[in-house]
């Protein structure tokens, strides 16, 4: 089972690591956008994604993604 944390993406990074700045929960963190961007990133900006150790591996709608952030927020601090 993989942990994926749902993040909005605030800011696209200029490098070619293909790099975006995401809001988890209030925390920003660089992640790789490699997996889920193939040519301009631009459009991505504001968009909804799965973070899982450093990668947005989706695109999800913020509905959901609220569902994710509730759900993580239920579970005990030992198993996220």
């Amino acid at each position: 089972m993989c942990l994926g944390v749902p993040g909005q993406i605030v800011k696209i990074g200029d490098s070619a690591l293909q790099l975006a700045t995401v809001d988890v929960c209030g925390v920003q963190r660089e992640v790789n956008i490699s997996l889920i961007c193939s040519d301009d990133p631009k459009p991505l900006l504001g968009k909804w994604v799965l973070v899982h150790v450093g990668f947005a591996m989706s695109v999800i709608d913020e509905e959901e993604a609220r569902s994710e952030e509730h759900t993580s927020e239920l579970q005990s601090p030992a198993m996220i």
